[in-house]
């Protein structure tokens, strides 16, 4: 397929703000329920950090206009809810954005009520929102990954491993950022953060490997008879039908050199799991907020590279008939 660079964008940027999200809530139900030793995030990291989502989730919207051909018709894309993918993330999209705001919203105007007591724990209004916020964050990965999981004849991303890929490494950059974010407010949850950074970008590291190894082990189900139909046992194309190109043959590859895939398929590793995690762990070590921030860059151009290279490899059937010349 020929990666579009608005989607590359689009996913990287909101699966950072998910992921950021899920990290300041997460350090948030830990401090309730005691799990932090007493440690309570400063209001500053939660504001900041909500800002931080709004930004990059509406970085991310931003990004996917360019892929419109009608970017004034986009809000009919809701209308297919039912039976779309792509319908449910445009719903979820914006429904999640606003309540992480809201859940911000919360902390900066000092509106936290307690809402319940359950014995020694107070549950504050900012909890419950939270908590919705954060399965609308899960339900945004799926639906992200759903869009392109769903199409079975692409066989690369049928695979329940594209859902699992999206919620691991949006969570990954958005555990990393908040490391660095933790380390400039001064917080004591740099530890806590960079930690969970670390163990996320591993398990990453390993659900990412497995499937490229499944995709470079895949016996591709449709063949040259399929593609245009004829049951012959020897079909030899000698022309695509069209001396100039077409839509089929801009959209449906990426027109990059064998060698240019294996130096990407080289260096995203690299460059979304090692140089991470190293930076992390010697950041966590010497309190270096400046090698934190340093982590989530590289990892966030990291994985512009990996997108990149998920779309690139997906093989479409057409390809069979029009790559031939």
């Amino acid at each position: 397929m020929h990666p579009a660079f608005s989607v590359i964008f689009l996913t990287t940027l909101i699966g950072a703000g998910q992921g950021l999200f899920l990290a300041l809530y997460t350090g948030q139900v830990y401090a309730t329920f005691g799990v932090l030793g007493g440690e309570m995030p400063p209001v500053a990291l939660y504001v900041t950090g909500s800002l931080l989502v709004a930004l990059l989730m509406g970085l991310g919207l931003f990004a996917s206009f360019f892929h419109l051909g009608r970017p004034e018709r986009a809000w009919r894309a809701a209308t297919k809810w039912r039976t779309s993918w792509l319908a449910r993330e445009v719903i979820v999209l914006p429904a999640f954005s606003g309540i992480a705001v809201i859940w911000g919203a919360l902390y900066y105007f000092g509106i936290d009520p307690v809402v319940l007591v359950a014995g020694a724990v107070s549950i504050h209004l900012s909890l419950v929102v939270g908590a919705l916020a954060t399965a609308l964050a899960f339900l945004l990965y799926l639906c992200t990954g759903m869009i392109y999981a769903a199409i079975r004849f692409i066989q690369e991303w049928a695979t329940p491993l594209t859902v699992v890929n999206y919620l691991l490494l949006g969570g990954a950059s958005g555990f990393t950022l908040s490391a660095a974010l933790a380390g400039s407010q001064d917080s004591g949850l740099v530890t806590f953060y960079a930690m969970w950074a670390v163990i996320i970008t591993l398990i990453g590291f390993v659900t990412r490997m497995y499937s490229l190894r499944r995709n470079a082990k895949l016996k591709m189900k449709s063949s040259a008879c399929t593609a245009i139909g004829v049951r012959h046992p020897k079909i030899k194309q000698i022309s695509q039908g069209a001396m100039g190109g077409s839509f089929n043959t801009r959209e449906f590859f990426h027109h990059q050199t064998p060698q240019f895939m294996r130096m990407i398929k080289t260096l995203f590793p690299i460059a979304v799991f090692v140089l991470p995690v190293a930076l992390l762990v010697i950041g966590w070590g010497n309190g270096s907020v400046l090698l934190l921030a340093l982590a989530f860059v590289v990892q966030y151009l990291g994985l512009l590279a990996e997108r990149w290279f998920f779309f690139a490899q997906a093989n479409h059937p057409q390809n069979i008939y029009y790559q031939a010349t």
